[in-house]
């Protein structure tokens, strides 16, 4: 497998992502560097980035002002001056299981993308976490998510894999959920991603990944489930960005990517500078 990298998207919430970094360290595959594409945070999302090391690992800090949500704008920067041939993209309040990132190496293939699924603390419980239970894999076993009310439905508990590897591949087979992108848990060849022109930048908080990868499919480019097999804590955390204008602008460009089956956005990667 060529050399990738993980991305990992970030925005003034440096508690989350020092966890986040924290599953990181335990991985049993890592990645040849790391791409912060931080949405504009301040210094103390700096100190925590500037404060982690792994041997073998570069880091890139890819930054720019905070403009409101740009997200799409700052994951496209990151991607475009990626010198790796895979990417792995996370946000900055997921926990990754220590299989994780082997599990997305494992599987991936050129013309494919892999998306996962999350499990979502609350914000209770996502304050009782600790760095001492992401490191000992406290908070990826299910006695714990349950009494954390993190296991609430029979979807929720498979998406904690709680059976071995090969009968939780056989349910990613067989799930008849259509995979659709999460960029919260997703891999792909970095050339494919190029090939649709990255992110929308036009879109907000609200379905941008899943308009992503409407695109892929659209371009021959398969989408190809982790649901029950790479294993995401999703911490809890305000979503203050959102807002109904912005969700109803991203729904309408969905819609067209979809209707229209475009293959790929003037709007991302490449586009001409405003």
């Amino acid at each position: 497998m060529p050399g990738f990298e993980l991305v990992i998207s970030t925005y003034n919430n440096p508690r989350s992502l020092a966890l986040c970094l924290d599953s990181l360290r335990q991985q049993r595959k890592l990645p040849q560097s790391v791409a912060f594409a931080d949405d504009g945070s301040g210094l103390e999302t700096a100190a925590v980035i500037d404060g982690f090391r792994l041997t073998g690992v570069t880091v890139r800090h890819v930054w720019h002002p905070d403009d409101g949500f740009r997200k799409c704008e700052i994951l496209n920067k990151a991607i475009a001056s990626s010198a790796a041939d895979y990417l792995v993209l996370i946000d900055g309040d997921i926990l990754m299981h220590p299989g994780f990132l082997e599990r997305h190496l494992t599987l991936a293939r050129p013309g494919q993308y892999l998306t996962g699924s999350l499990i979502r603390l609350n914000a209770d419980a996502t304050s009782r976490v600790t760095p001492d239970l992401v490191r000992d894999g406290t908070v990826f076993r299910q006695d714990w998510l349950r009494r954390n009310g993190a296991l609430g439905s029979l979807s929720a508990w498979l998406k904690s894999s709680p059976l071995p590897l090969p009968a939780m591949a056989l349910m990613d087979r067989l799930s008849p959920v259509r995979p659709s992108l999460s960029g919260a848990n997703a891999s792909a060849f970095r050339a494919d991603l190029l090939r649709v022109g990255g992110y929308d930048e036009r879109m907000k908080y609200g379905g941008e990944d899943k308009e992503l990868g409407e695109r892929l499919q659209n371009a021959g480019i398969r989408g190809r489930h982790l649901r029950y097999t790479a294993p995401a804590v999703h911490l809890d955390h305000p979503r203050g960005y959102a807002n109904p204008e912005d969700r109803a602008r991203n729904r309408a460009l969905l819609a067209q990517t979809r209707r229209d089956r475009l293959t790929h956005t003037d709007f991302g990667i490449g586009r001409p500078a405003a």
